[in-house]
């Protein structure tokens, strides 16, 4: 939000600049008129033309680098709070399993699996599911896709946002 308010003020200083020398004669009166500036007025042009290019060439991108970090890497749809396990099973979710089950949470729309949204399923079912593997008709999922602490925070991470979504 600040960084779109930063990025807006910025275009609106610039475009009063353009209406401003447009209603004084156009850029020639503009030059004249700094020909006739006194030198310290010539530096005070100069200082705030570089005050300009600086902030919008390094404060706007810094201040967006700022707000837009990696503080939300913890955030999960629907107000969950994750845990660094939760976040790793995250991503280890995206990379196996997202193509085949859908969960909201990841963006998850695969139709091979079932919808974890729908079945919320409990932390061991999951580990078993991930251990033994499934094959129900349409699709198969292969036994120990992921294994040990991978397998428990992908089953912490859909226990934690599987229906929660919404």
């Amino acid at each position: 939000m600040i960084a779109a308010l930063v990025f807006v003020l910025a275009f609106v200083v610039l475009g009063l600049s353009v209406v401003f020398i447009a209603f004084s004669g156009g850029p020639r009166a503009a030059g004249r008129r700094r020909g006739a500036l006194s030198r310290g007025g010539r530096r005070a042009e100069l200082l705030g033309t570089i005050m300009v290019v600086l902030g919008l060439g390094i404060a706007v991108p810094l201040s967006v680098a700022v707000v837009n970090g990696n503080d939300h890497a913890k955030k999960a749809p629907g107000g969950v709070d994750l845990t660094e396990a939760e976040v790793s099973g995250r991503s280890v979710f995206a990379q196996y399993c997202s193509t085949c089950h859908t969960l909201k949470a990841s963006n998850a729309v695969g139709r091979v699996g079932p919808n974890l949204d729908a079945l919320h399923p409990p932390k061991g079912l999951i580990l078993d599911a991930i251990e033994k593997g499934r094959a129900r008709g349409q699709g198969q999922m292969p036994a120990d896709l992921v294994e040990g602490e991978e397998a428990q925070d992908v089953a912490d991470y859909v226990v934690a946002v599987a229906g929660r979504s919404e």
